[in-house]
């Protein structure tokens, strides 16, 4: 199965996959609203405002599986992510990223080295995989920030690519 037909839930509930995102450079991102990384949700929204209608998306899957820091329910996430950061970008349904029961998604995500060589696992909150129009991934560790050169990079030759198509 291509990873854009793994089949996705909204955080509302409703069915989605990737390839409502096909044509898209689409940053993967497990989020959490009681982490010390979650001040990174700011510089999301400004990549979704500066990209965003280049064909860009941050997709947010809130996750528990990290010291409990997304603890709450569906509408207790949409609203602490609308009014503390003001999130445009769609979230997904809570996901597990790791272990036994981690979604499918991130079962073919994790198989996707870092730029240190190294698969596996989500290491923590805030781990980004950059996705390109073409299907290529590139991972970025949680405590890289959303706009750090190496990131922006990935996204700008991804629009590259989608306006090449």
């Amino acid at each position: 199965m291509d990873i854009r037909d793994i089949p996705l839930t909204t955080i509302d509930g409703d069915p989605a996959t990737l390839a409502d995102y096909a044509d898209d450079v689409v940053m993967v991102v497990n989020v959490a609203s009681r982490c010390g990384l979650t001040p990174q949700y700011e510089k999301l929204e400004a990549l979704q405002r500066e990209y965003g209608e280049r064909g860009f998306t941050v997709l947010g899957f809130p996750c528990n599986q990290f010291a409990g820091q997304e603890p709450g329910d569906a509408d207790d996430i949409k609203e602490f992510c609308s009014t503390t950061y003001g999130i445009s970008f769609p979230l997904m349904a809570k996901t597990k990223v790791n272990g036994r029961q981690r979604h499918p998604l991130y079962v073919e995500l994790t198989k996707v080295a870092d730029d240190d060589g190294k698969a596996g696992r989500v290491k923590w909150n805030f781990e980004k995989f950059v996705i390109q129009p073409s299907g290529a991934v590139q991972r970025f560790r949680p405590a890289t920030q959303p706009d750090a050169p190496q990131v922006v990079a990935a996204i700008e030759r991804g629009l590259a690519e989608r306006r090449a198509a």
